[in-house]
């Protein structure tokens, strides 16, 4: 749970410093939006990607379900 958060806090500290360089740029008069307009599947492509390797992750970290003890047949 406490690894959950923390990839919160970081997504959203990615977020905003992505929006605030955006938002930078465009005082610079850089027109970052129509690339941002353009590319917006990307963003879709790489947060399924996230999840996928994440779920992958943690599956292969979980430790196996002890299966029957065939040390003590009878």
């Amino acid at each position: 749970m406490a690894n959950a958060k923390k990839s919160g806090s970081l997504v959203w500290g990615v977020i905003l410093i992505v929006f605030g360089l955006i938002f930078l740029l465009e005082q610079f008069h850089i027109d970052v939006w129509d690339a941002v307009w353009r590319f917006w599947p990307v963003i879709l492509i790489v947060w399924g990607a996230n999840k996928l390797w994440l779920g992958l992750k943690e599956r292969n970290e979980r430790p196996e379900a002890p299966g029957p003890d065939k040390t003590h047949e009878i």
